[in-house]
């Protein structure tokens, strides 16, 4: 079985279970395929299997026929695994070699107990819904999707924008703002809930509208359904602003009209048993911790 390996670069304290789990494909006879400069980063660190090849694009994992595309990083790498993964169906699964991991829910510790679990089928698959971006002038080329969500920013320190934000062509509201989040239930833990978004859960068909320091107060985030088509228009006083999906960002202007819908694809996330998305917020996020308690 073909098996991809994306990260960004090895760190000295990855090392080690970065080795492990190479031995870990070499026991269950999985043929790693690593992503090129990553590879690079490991030259002289870790002891490869002969038959190690590298890959640089969405095509190769397509041409490679590849099964399983492993994220070594915390959850911005696995965000970065979905553009080279896109449509292929090829199941992510994140191994946490970051700090918070909430995608890649898989600890160091569980490297052979994973391997073995997707080896053996006693894997879970959850599928994550995406936002798709079309502009009247093209942006973010053949990757114009994002996992967590689409932001539209003021740049810098220049004064507030204004979102016009439309839902199916009816008008919803003006934001007057730093900026504004769509998040999708993947999306809404992050960015969205730090500025005071609601959590939401993965399949619960649905997107979040959340503003980025208001000039309103009475302006509140907003749920939607995910089969909604949202348009926003952006004026300020700047000239430039910014639009990101995920990690990734462009520079727009007030000429730009964007609308944003669900993908027509999603992406499935490696999960093992006994991991599930109630038990990720309580240890993640403390959720309901009490110290009085």
């Amino acid at each position: 079985m073909n098996i991809a390996l994306y990260s960004r670069h090895l760190k000295p304290k990855d090392v080690q279970p970065v080795q492990e789990l190479f031995e870990q494909l070499k026991a269950h006879q999985f043929y790693p395929h690593v992503y090129g400069p990553y590879f690079e980063s490991m030259q002289g660190k870790i002891d490869f299997p002969s038959s190690v090849t590298v890959f640089e694009t969405y095509e190769d994992l397509k041409r490679l026929d590849i099964q399983l595309m492993i994220s070594l990083g915390g959850d911005g790498t696995i965000l970065d695994t979905t553009t080279f993964v896109r449509d292929s169906g090829i199941p992510i699964m994140g191994i946490n070699l970051g700090r918070l991991g909430f995608l890649a829910s898989i600890q160091k510790n569980q490297i052979a107990k994973a391997i073995e679990g997707f080896a053996n089928g006693a894997y879970v698959l959850d599928k994550r819904t995406l936002l798709h971006l079309d502009s009247n002038m093209p942006i973010f080329q053949d990757t114009p999707f994002a996992l967590n969500d689409l932001t539209l920013l003021k740049r810098d320190t220049s004064s507030m924008i204004t979102v016009h934000t439309f839902i199916n062509g009816e008008f919803l509201n003006s934001y007057w703002a730093d900026g504004i989040i769509m998040a999708t239930p993947t999306g809404s833990t992050g960015y969205s809930l730090s500025c005071g978004g609601p959590i939401i859960f993965p399949n619960s068909g649905n997107f979040v509208i959340t503003p980025v320091a208001p000039h309103n107060l009475n302006v509140r985030p907003i749920v939607i359904s995910d089969n909604s088509v949202v348009s926003f228009e952006v004026e300020g006083r700047a000239r430039n602003f910014l639009c990101t999906l995920d990690s990734r960002y462009e520079q727009i202007d007030a000429t730009h009209q964007i609308a944003v819908r669900k993908e027509d694809f999603s992406i499935s996330v490696v999960r093992l048993h006994g991991n599930n998305f109630l038990g990720t917020i309580r240890e993640k996020l403390a959720w309901g911790l009490d110290k009085r308690n």
